[in-house]
């Protein structure tokens, strides 16, 4: 019998690097994610592994024995396979039974955004094979990719959430949050992942003065969401990048790429990373295009 799990995507709005240290961030669910079927098989010993892009494209394949996740054997075939070992290993300690009382598996994962976007292909990889091991996600995360585990959140719940660190304990509050502005929201796909280890230097070297920076994001955290109109809202979104620009010593993404927009433009999650957040009264689709940035995706399209 086969069975199906799925985790939401993922978009961080407020808290970039600074969640790390406790501060509350606001993260939104995205109306794609990844699928997991999960199907026993006879076949001994092993887990025949497929990943399916968005476009129904077979990106991955592989076998991996259960001795080699069991005893967390890595490189193996590629650096994809070691990934999953390690991950599956963890899940394996958490839940041993699964594997011990199983024959084989056929497990097929399948993206409904395409994998380059960085909406979460590994944090809902990460719930998925929890929810399929019947463990702590959070967890599991810690264990194989670590991170602030807002993407988990993300993949755990359908509405927007607020997410913060409690020595190291996640703390999730699901909220509503469905801006009466949402029409002028729109999110743009910068085509490549940028090199961030700079800017997280940058942070690291700032992390022993940052509990009053902590406390700035989380007031214009609670602004951003309790913001009534688009104004007000921009007003925390740049409020939010000139602090981070400071902290980071790095210009913001606006200053850098776009500084002829008419309206707001913010960083979402590492700054350089896949999607930026637009705020405009008109639709920028044509301001982005003719810069050469083709995918501009509305709020309602693309948050749960």
């Amino acid at each position: 019998m086969k069975k199906t799990f799925y985790s939401n995507g993922k978009l961080l709005i407020t808290g970039e690097y600074t969640v790390l240290d406790g501060a509350t961030a606001l993260a939104l669910p995205t109306k794609t994610g990844q699928y997991l079927d999960v199907e026993e098989t006879g076949d001994n010993g092993w887990i025949t592994w497929i990943s399916l892009d968005a476009d129904g494209t077979e990106w991955y394949r592989d076998k991996l024995p259960f001795p080699g996740i069991i005893g967390n054997r890595q490189r193996w075939t590629s650096p994809e396979a070691d990934t999953l070992i390690g991950i599956l290993h963890h899940a394996h300690v958490a839940n041993t039974g699964l594997l011990n009382n199983a024959k084989a598996f056929t497990v097929t994962t399948r993206l409904t955004f395409p994998r380059h976007w960085g909406l979460g292909s590994s944090s809902t990889l990460i719930n998925n094979i929890a929810q399929w091991f019947g463990i702590d996600a959070f967890h599991l995360l810690n264990k194989s990719f670590g991170g602030s585990g807002y993407d988990i959140a993300c993949a755990q719940n359908d509405t927007a959430v607020l997410y913060r660190l409690d020595n190291g304990n996640p703390l999730v509050t699901p909220i509503h949050f469905n801006p009466a502005f949402a029409d002028t929201i729109y999110f743009v796909y910068l085509n490549r992942k940028q090199n961030s280890r700079e800017a997280i230097a940058a942070y690291r070297e700032q992390r022993q003065h940052i509990a009053p920076i902590v406390a700035q994001i989380d007031a214009l955290t609670d602004n951003i969401i309790n913001a009534t109109d688009s104004p007000s809202f921009i007003a925390g979104l740049e409020q939010h990048e000139a602090i981070m620009s400071a902290v980071l010593k790095t210009p913001t993404v606006k200053e850098t790429r776009f500084p002829d927009f008419n309206g707001a433009i913010k960083s979402l999650g590492a700054w350089g990373g896949d999607f930026v957040m637009a705020v405009s009264e008109n639709d920028p689709a044509g301001y982005f295009k003719k810069k050469g940035f083709e995918v501009v995706v509305p709020y309602r399209e693309m948050i749960l």
